[in-house]
């Protein structure tokens, strides 16, 4: 594509970046099979094609967006289905970065948007605010119905939730090799259990799972909103902690894929800054998604369980990791089958579930139906959006949990309902 940013513009890392992906753009429409808004909707403005030129458009103009054009930029999931397909290499995660700030910064939304994005920013990114909301909605179901819209469908789905004692696990190896532990946000209000099914394995394998103190978020979910300088804030938290911590750490993890994938990135939000970026980078250079450090092992007792596992878009093409979570199942006892369509994304995709609520729930259906094709057993994922996204059907559960199991671990909660071993 051909591009007419001024040199003040270009001056500007993040867009001289986005710049750069702009002009690889040949428009040759491969993308648009891969990306779920397009899929379901036909609508060229929903796919990564149509979103490229109204981002252009709007950046270039340096004002204010219309409201057609956010419309369909807040569609997009960002699963990068797009990035994974694309022939020329356009980085499309840089542009839509760009473009989320600058709607964030230029365009006016009504009230009760923002209030729902407030929300999202200033209480899911924190654990016990996310808590005592989930409690709240529980208790003030009656009156759900006296919300507005989305608001409505986020206290509905608040109230839907399990909420426990928030934890964090301890320390269950005295091996000198140590990993620190990210407690990121919401999934320590929901499912604790995950990170000490994490514990355990690591354990297992010599290894010390070692909380990250003074650690919070990972600020994904506020970048995604185009909160950049939150999303800052959040990262300079997480590399401070671990600047400070005590020891060598062999890896830093965070057993949610969505959150990894951020982490490995952080470096981007820094870009052109002389004193944040390289400490960026030498902190996402120590970061590992689970699968990468568990390796497979055979199980002490089989349980021969049929296992739809659900890949997240977060670790297909964001981390790119691919077949790593099968191969472990398999190597414990499971069978693991494939899920049809397993290229696209299930509709949680951090908040979108939340601000996106007709087209997640589209998007959910259809997923499960093609997992209810292969007659699994359970469902495992490895990100938390899409445990609780695609929960309320066939249990599901995190891979942790499932191999920790195999391997003399309790048995995961969701599966009590299964009788057989």
């Amino acid at each position: 594509m051909r591009t007419n940013f001024s040199l003040a513009q270009l001056a500007d890392r993040h867009l001289a970046d986005a710049e750069k992906n702009l002009r690889a753009c040949v428009h040759c429409g491969i993308c648009t099979a891969t990306c779920p808004t397009y899929v379901l909707l036909g609508d060229e403005r929903d796919g990564p094609r149509g979103r490229i030129v109204m981002m252009q458009n709007m950046l270039e103009s340096r004002e204010a967006p219309t409201p057609q054009t956010v419309h369909h930029l807040d569609r997009c999931l960002s699963c990068l289905g797009c990035r994974t397909a694309c022939p020329s290499g356009v980085d499309y995660p840089r542009l839509i970065d760009v473009a989320r700030a600058h709607v964030e910064t230029h365009y006016a939304r009504p009230w009760s948007d923002r209030a729902l994005r407030w929300l999202i920013a200033h209480v899911l990114t924190q654990p016990a605010r996310a808590r005592t909301m989930f409690t709240l909605a529980k208790i003030s179901a009656p009156l759900h119905f006296l919300l507005p819209g989305r608001l409505r469908v986020m206290a509905r789905k608040g109230a839907a939730m399990k909420v426990g004692p928030i934890s964090s696990p301890a320390e269950v190896s005295s091996g000198t090799k140590r990993i620190a532990l990210m407690p990121g946000c919401v999934q320590k209000a929901l499912a604790p259990e995950i990170d000490e099914a994490v514990a355990r394995l690591l354990a297992r394998r010599g290894f010390s799972l070692v909380p990250l103190e003074g650690a919070g978020c990972c600020g994904s979910l506020v970048h995604h909103l185009g909160r950049e300088d939150e999303a800052k804030a959040w990262a300079i938290r997480a590399i401070e902690s671990f600047e400070r911590a005590d020891g060598d750490f062999e890896a830093v993890l965070i057993t949610a894929t969505g959150c990894s994938s951020h982490l490995k990135d952080l470096a981007h939000l820094f870009a052109g800054d002389p004193k944040w970026k390289p400490r960026a980078l030498r902190f996402a250079a120590k970061v590992k998604d689970f699968s990468e450090l568990i390796s497979p092992r055979g199980a002490e007792n089989p349980h021969r369980l049929r296992v739809a596992y659900h890949a997240p878009c977060s670790l297909q093409h964001g981390l790119r990791i691919l077949g790593a979570n099968e191969k472990l199942l398999t190597a414990a006892g499971f069978d693991v089958a494939a899920i049809p369509e397993g290229h696209l994304c299930c509709g949680s995709a951090g908040s979108y579930s939340i601000l996106q609520p007709e087209l997640a729930d589209v998007l959910r259906t259809r997923k499960l139906a093609n997992i209810a094709a292969v007659e699994p057993d359970v469902i495992a994922t490895a990100n938390i959006g899409c445990l609780e996204h695609l929960s309320g059907g066939t249990p599901i559960v995190h891979v942790a949990e499932l191999l920790d199991w195999a391997e003399g671990g309790p048995k995961p909660l969701a599966l009590h309902q299964i009788a057989r071993n």
